[in-house]
């Protein structure tokens, strides 16, 4: 039902899913050593949600007739300067994984692979949200600057964040 190509590719983004929730799990351990708990929360809660992007992957794979292959993940960063500089990286990796999955999209309509293509929807619209989500917070870092006060109270609004 799906086409070597696409279940390869799929495969992929599974590796890559679950890179990002990794990424997100080493950047709250960094939080958690720096002592901002707030900003930790916020990173764990995102490394959660990114496994379950990947356990969607894993799970279409198998309606479809695919198999899932899964592949060593790459060690993440561990280090950052500063909260904005690993905020900063989040954002990046999210433009990457947006590229990721319209290069996706771009596949399956190439293949003529409707359903593939629906499947894929759901995560165009995901990172929509997930980039906005990301740049909202650097804006705000950008906004608060070298203000201890002001980072406090960001770290603390972060901490408040639940889980989906």
């Amino acid at each position: 039902m799906i086409s070597e190509k696409m279940e390869k590719a799929l495969n992929d983004q599974i590796n890559a899913e679950l890179f990002s929730s990794y990424l997100y799990l080493s950047m709250a351990a960094y939080f958690e050593a720096e002592n901002w708990t707030g900003f930790a929360n916020w990173m764990k809660i995102q490394s959660n949600e990114e496994y379950e992007h990947a356990m969607k992957f894993f799970h279409y794979l198998k309606e479809v007739s695919g198999r899932v292959t899964l592949a060593a993940l790459e060690k993440p960063k561990t280090e950052w300067n500063f909260p904005l500089e690993a905020f900063e990286d989040a954002h990046k990796h999210e433009v990457y994984i947006t590229k990721r999955i319209n290069d996706l999209v771009e596949l399956a309509q190439l293949e003529k692979d409707y359903a593939t293509n629906n499947f894929l929807q759901w995560f165009v619209n995901e990172q929509i949200e997930e980039v906005a989500s990301v740049a909202q917070i650097i804006n705000k870092f950008r906004i608060v600057g070298d203000n201890k006060v002001a980072l406090y109270m960001l770290n603390n609004e972060l901490g408040s964040r639940t889980g989906s």
